[in-house]
């Protein structure tokens, strides 16, 4: 496609070209040109519904139709000549049509502008985007049940604060994760069936007196209905904020996990072994194993944030309809995407490796006084104690143990009763990791049988 010096395509009002400076800041094709493929499905989905309604002749809007295919193929194949003078994908486009079928490309236009046109084809773009998200997320959900399911039983620490609260089981600390990222999952849809809406047809701001049909474009590109109003078709971009927000909570999530997961793989956790696929090894040092992967997750959650913040302050101050402010929309979603995408896919990776090391989690299940809480249960329970006079007694058993330097279990009968006389022999059934994780049996509680319950419904959820 031959290049131009100024842009004849909207330049009859302009007795001169743009000059280097403005050409510069007013292109977008150096990254908008990722909307080829959308662009052109809309192209082509416009040009049917002009022949359709009688505005262009049907040998027109085939030869529209065929053309555009041309100039897609040319476009995959990596062998159209991108133009920053024509600004944008839909002038390249357009351009390029010209050259190849000649004068019905001009008439293509006919009924839209580029406002509903750079609307439709993001929107188009961004739920693409959410539709990878959703198959990302399933793939990382199915990885997370397949740990919980193997590891239902296992004790681990429950932490609050990074200090050891209560034993937990490693099935029911990945179910945890399957809520999180779930909750991404329904935002994902939610976002999806919110911005299914068509704005093409919607023109420049204020509709068209041809005798279009909405219906037909929209139902053409799986659009469920066309925007019902026109204003709001053209200046909305209510679905790329949502997109990232519902991108920017789910980062959040998996850079949470990433935590864990490079506290839980170093030398003083040995809670999880990754794979070699998912690390890297040092320069200097020869024994690291560094999780880098986990660790760039973490990061990448700042630069979806900041598409975020950075989309929320370019909309923030735009009166109705249109304003060139929103092309800055599209490199800010297009960063957060690859972004996203790329850490869940690392996610899932990590996830479906990783290899839990029971013998340590087992080990430090026990550690810091984690049953104390079952005890204070014990005392409630068997001694009908109030649960703040349990508290107290609890209290005063652990100073004992933390004073002998032994764990709660491993106190003597004598001792336990020197701080209170009714305690009994049955109290130590309550100081195991095991039977206090197989006791938590309440709804959403951490015993095996409640953890391989919620897996089973999680799996008949995504089935």
């Amino acid at each position: 496609m031959s290049d131009t010096s100024s842009n004849q395509m909207w330049g009859g009002r302009f007795a001169e070209g743009p000059d280097a400076i403005m050409e510069a800041i007013n292109a977008s094709i150096g990254f908008d040109q990722r909307m080829a493929a959308q662009d052109i499905a809309g192209s082509r989905a416009h040009a049917a519904m002009l022949a359709a309604t009688g505005i262009l002749t049907d040998s027109d809007a085939q030869a529209i139709r065929e053309g555009l295919l041309t100039v897609l193929s040319e476009i995959d194949a990596g062998t159209f000549q991108f133009s920053a003078a024509l600004e944008d994908i839909h002038m390249n486009v357009e351009a390029r049509l010209k050259e190849v079928i000649g004068e019905p490309a001009g008439r293509l236009h006919t009924g839209r502008s580029r406002n509903d046109q750079v609307a439709t084809d993001f929107k188009l773009w961004v739920r693409d985007q959410l539709d990878a998200a959703d198959g990302a997320l399933v793939a990382l959900l199915q990885a997370l049940l397949a740990q919980a399911e193997a590891g239902a039983d296992w004790v681990m620490p429950g932490f609050t604060h990074l200090q050891t609260a209560q034993p937990v089981t490693w099935g029911h600390h990945m179910m945890a994760y399957v809520e999180m990222f779930g909750r991404d999952l329904s935002r994902v849809r939610d976002a999806r069936a919110r911005m299914n809406e068509s704005p093409l047809g919607a023109a420049a701001l204020a509709g068209t007196s041809f005798p279009i049909d909405r219906d037909m474009t929209a139902a053409a590109l799986g659009f469920d209905r066309p925007c019902a109003n026109s204003l709001d078709a053209v200046s909305d971009r209510d679905f790329a904020l949502e997109f990232l927000s519902t991108a920017s909570i789910c980062a959040m999530h998996l850079s949470r996990f990433a935590e864990e997961l490079v506290i839980w793989s170093s030398a003083q956790f040995r809670f999880v072994t990754l794979s070699d696929r998912f690390s890297t090894g040092s320069s200097i040092m020869p024994q690291k194993k560094n999780p880098d992967a986990a660790e760039l997750i973490r990061a990448k959650v700042g630069r979806i944030f900041g598409a975020n913040t950075a989309l929320m302050l370019v909309m923030k101050g735009l009166p109705l309809t249109y304003s060139k402010d929103m092309q800055e929309d599209k490199e800010q979603v297009f960063d957060a995407a690859d972004n996203w995408m790329l850490a869940l896919a690392a996610m899932e990776g990590m996830v479906r490796d990783m290899t839990g090391n029971r013998e340590a989690l087992a080990g430090a299940a026990g550690s810091g006084f984690s049953t104390a809480t079952d005890l204070a249960d014990w005392l409630v329970r068997v001694l009908n104690l109030p649960f703040r006079d349990a508290h107290h007694v609890t209290g005063a058993l652990v100073a004992l143990a933390e004073g002998k330097g032994c764990d709660l279990s491993d106190l003597d009968l004598s001792d336990m009763q020197g701080v209170h006389t009714g305690i009994t022999e049955d109290v130590y059934s309550v100081l195991t990791v095991e039977n206090s994780v197989h006791s938590r049996i309440s709804y959403g509680g951490t015993a095996p049988v409640r953890v391989r319950e919620q897996v089973a419904r999680w799996q008949e959820k995504l089935s």
